[in-house]
């Protein structure tokens, strides 16, 4: 498994962010079974950044917590199966040539908006950069929340993990 952290800040935190995303990372993927190895792509930037992306890709200018960009298209949230049955082709386009891992997706957090949420919502930054990690994971595992029923599915799924890590409120 291949995890890469690239942090474009100057922020500094008291704690180690890598050692932290690599946790949530390691128990999202094990709670739900993943079956493959993977690549995994984690950015940590300012609200700058993060908003000429969000531009980019979604047409909305403003900064936000997280983006997230999943490499894969499932048919059910969280149900991998359809990847026994790739053709080579496919798995040429989705795996990394060079180790065969499976390449997951990305995900783009502002740790500018880290520390304004945590101190908005009266609690630690290392308990919001783990939940938006996990929150991205199950994005990256095909949940999303644009509709009531997803939103309750995937906040469920999210108090899985925080509550498994023992990192809460």
């Amino acid at each position: 498994m291949t995890i890469n952290i690239e942090n474009e800040t100057s922020i500094q935190l008291d704690f180690d962010v890598d050692e932290l995303l690599k946790t949530v990372v390691n128990y999202a993927l094990d709670s739900k079974d993943f079956p493959y190895e993977c690549e995994i792509n984690i950015v940590l930037t300012t609200d700058k950044e993060i908003q000429k992306v969000n531009e980019e890709f979604r047409e909305i200018s403003r900064s936000t917590d997280v983006l997230s960009f999943p490499a894969l298209e499932y048919e059910s949230a969280g149900d991998f199966d359809f990847l026994s049955y790739w053709s080579e082709e496919e798995e040429a386009m989705y795996c990394d040539p060079e180790t065969g891992e499976l390449i997951l997706g990305d995900m783009m957090i502002s740790l500018e908006h880290v520390q304004a949420q945590a101190l908005a919502y009266g609690h630690s930054v290392k308990r919001e950069l783990a939940f938006l990690c996990a929150h991205s994971m199950l994005h990256l595992f095909g949940y999303d929340h644009m509709e009531d029923g997803e939103r309750a599915v995937m906040q469920a799924e999210e108090r899985k993990i925080m509550e498994a890590l023992k990192i809460t409120r």
